[in-house]
């Protein structure tokens, strides 16, 4: 009896370092697209309106290497720009052809179709998402049907390139005590539930 009770500690010990690792994720460093204009991304529809110029006047889609064409000024990269920024370039690209006038040209995304994430482990649908509004990890975790029988009491997200990991308990996230651990979804992110 006397013996099982360094491997207790053992234990014990293991587990309370995990934990305090999982605390000392500094999860207010990720990025929150909520609080920043929104990023174009391939599939996207992209709305270019020119005033008093209706024939320059259109409505595209970003194709998959991130670039769109235009009457009159053919083809640009929209993809990894805000609106406001795409605007002025094309804005500049136009001037030759348009009245300048301010704010003769406006962009905007009618459609959201770039926000993808994918869901991977043990949930009840693993797969690529794709959301028109912003979700939090949890809200994401939904969307595959939650974790499945087989999962643990967390998960985490890899994000970037080179992909870090965000680790993620169930339990914390979900009180408002530790609400922080529940990070908005990016663009990209790849949320696995061992």
């Amino acid at each position: 009896m006397p013996s099982s009770i360094p491997v207790i500690l053992c234990f014990a010990a293991v587990a309370c370092q995990s934990c305090s690792l999982r605390s000392q994720y500094n999860y207010r460093a990720e990025p929150d697209p909520r609080y920043s204009e929104y990023t174009i991304g391939p599939d996207d529809d992209l709305h270019i309106a020119v005033w008093k110029n209706q024939e320059l006047t259109c409505t595209v889609s970003v194709r998959p290497d991130g670039a769109v064409t235009l009457p009159l000024i053919g083809t640009m990269q929209a993809a990894g720009k805000t609106a406001s920024a795409l605007q002025r370039e094309i804005a500049a690209r136009y001037k030759q052809y348009v009245r300048s006038e301010p704010d003769a040209i406006s962009v905007s995304v009618s459609s959201i179709k770039s926000y993808q994430f994918t869901v991977t482990g043990n949930v009840e649908r693993t797969g690529l998402y794709t959301s028109r509004t912003y979700l939090s990890a949890l809200e994401a975790l939904a969307m595959a049907g939650g974790p499945n029988r087989f999962a643990g009491s967390s998960f985490y997200i890899l994000r970037g390139n080179p992909p870090r990991r965000i680790p993620i308990d169930l339990n914390r996230a979900s009180t408002p005590n530790h609400a922080e651990q529940n990070v908005t979804i990016i663009r990209g992110d790849v949320l696995v539930v061992p």
